[in-house]
Formats: C-alpha cells, sequence, structure tokens
C-alpha cells in the first residue's frame, strides 16, 4: 500500500464531473489498483475513488488514474508532504461471529435455499483479497459469489463489489453475478446492492437450523 500526503485538487470525469479544491489531503493507492483520496473530517468514506481494475499514470505534478470504461481521475499535485509504501502481506480476512459463521455453513449445507437448482461450489473461495463466503452455480450453471451477514450494511456490499470486479477476470468462472445474504438488510445496502446488480437474499436463522416458530402466521 502506497500512502501520499499532498496538497492537491481532484477532478473526476466520467458520466458525472467532480471537483475537489486544493487541499491537503492522503492519497491511497492499494495493491489492487484502487486509488482512494481522503480527508481528516470522517471515518472511512473516501472524498473520490477509482475501483480496479484501473491504471495509474504519473507525470510531474499530475496523476492520471483511468478505469476500463475510460472514466478519469485527475490529481494536481501542489505539494507532496510524504510519500511511503508498505507492503501488508496477504489479509486472512474479517472473521465472522458465531452466527454469521453458522449462517455459512448451514447455507453451504443448503445451497438451495439462495434458489431452485443452486449447488455449492467451495465454501471460503480463496481470492488475491480474501475468501468469498460461498462460491456457487445457479440452475443455469452460471457461477454466483454469496457474502453472507447476520446483519447486512454498505461495506458488505462493497466487499463483494470487489469479489466479483476479481472474479469476473477469471475466464473460467465468468460471468459471476452476486447474492448479498443476510438476516437483515439495511435499506441503504439494499439500494446499492441492486443498483449494482446483486441480489439481496433474506435469511431466517430458525428455519435453516430447521426449527419451526410457534406462532401463528396468515402466510
Amino acid at each position: 500500500m502506497r500512502l501520499v500526503i499532498a496538497k492537491c485538487s481532484v477532478d473526476y470525469v466520467g458520466r458525472l464531473s467532480a471537483h475537489l479544491p486544493p487541499a491537503t489531503r492522503l492519497l491511497m493507492v492499494k495493491a489492487d489498483g484502487s486509488v482512494s483520496i481522503h480527508a481528516d473530517d470522517r471515518a472511512y468514506k473516501p472524498l473520490n475513488w477509482m475501483s480496479p481494475p484501473c491504471r495509474l499514470e504519473e507525470a510531474p505534478g499530475v496523476w492520471r488514474v483511468v478505469n476500463k470504461a475510460g472514466e478519469e481521475l485527475r490529481i494536481t499535485l501542489e505539494e507532496i508532504f510524504q510519500d511511503t509504501s508498505y507492503d501488508l502481506g496477504v489479509d486472512p480476512g474479517l472473521r465472522k461471529d458465531g452466527v454469521e459463521a453458522h449462517l455459512q455453513e448451514l447455507l453451504a449445507a443448503n445451497p438451495e435455499t439462495l434458489g431452485e437448482g443452486f449447488t455449492l461450489i467451495r465454501r471460503e473461495y480463496m481470492t488475491a483479497i480474501g475468501p468469498v463466503d460461498l462460491l456457487c452455480r445457479d440452475a443455469n450453471q452460471g457461477t454466483v459469489a454469496v457474502e453472507v451477514k447476520r446483519r447486512g450494511e454498505i461495506d458488505g456490499v462493497e466487499q463483494l463489489t470487489r469479489y466479483l470486479e476479481l472474479l469476473n477476470r477469471d475466464p473460467l468462472l465468468a460471468p459471476v453475478t452476486g447474492v448479498f445474504a443476510a438476516q437483515e438488510i439495511k435499506p441503504q445496502a439494499r439500494v446499492l446492492a441492486t443498483d449494482r446488480g446483486i441480489r439481496c437474499a433474506y435469511l431466517d436463522y430458525d428455519r435453516l437450523r430447521g426449527i419451526e416458530r410457534d406462532e401463528l402466521t396468515l402466510f
């Protein structure tokens, strides 16, 4: 990972145009090729970013980050205060709590819960950026990456999006679609998933464990 602290302005040229006036910011270049620009006034969300696959072209005083669609993030550097690189190694990935781990185990044993004709290819399918919870095939023999959460939030959708971008580069797997499976999915996460073509699946933990509900229902 490369971390650069610099006074810079940023212009995004693509489907929309955006401009950040000159200020001191953190520029983050990750090993997967992604570039993000951060300020010091928010927990984690960057001011602007370019997801992989993309290429970084450096020239004196300017960075051009271009993705496969031709969209461009242009960073004009006025002064660089620090430019440091670190090798973080392979991340073991987020460790799930007991319920999430059990949900993943139950779905691996019963993949048709996610859709008729679903079969499991592999649980914890390893990629260069971490393990995909479940890699499945649907009824049409298409590849499906499944991210399992107890509570589905935007971070989980972003995580699955990164996996899909990587998996779809593999001609033996592509095209790969995504399923975001959780007991509860926040409205913002559902909107983001839908916008990215990711299907949301709501999980009933008790039903997966074979426990019938005692209360009467109308359906």
